[in-house]
């Protein structure tokens, strides 16, 4: 499972949706990089392959960062996936 955060302006917590497949995440991740370089603002909808119900549409020059990240099953325990995560490594 692939996890796609989106860090908001003036929302402290990122917003999450869960891709299964790495082509279609790798595919989401570039599309809303292209939409956050855009100087038109648009609305990117998004869909989360975990919770089918769960639906969402954010406006493109709204967004600050993106992060992608892989989720495996035996490893759900203390490493956070993320900016921090990168500098703890370090």
């Amino acid at each position: 499972m692939f996890t796609i955060d989106l860090l908001v302006r003036y929302i402290p917590m990122p917003i999450s949706v869960q891709k299964k497949d790495e082509t279609e995440a790798q595919a989401l991740y570039q599309d809303i990089l292209t939409k956050i370089k855009s100087s038109t603002p648009e609305i990117i909808e998004l869909t989360c392959d975990k919770q089918e119900d769960k639906k969402m549409a954010i406006l493109s020059d709204q967004i600050t960062g993106v992060i992608i990240s892989q989720r495996d099953g035996a490893n759900t325990g203390s490493k956070v996936p993320g900016f921090f995560a990168a500098l703890q490594e370090k």
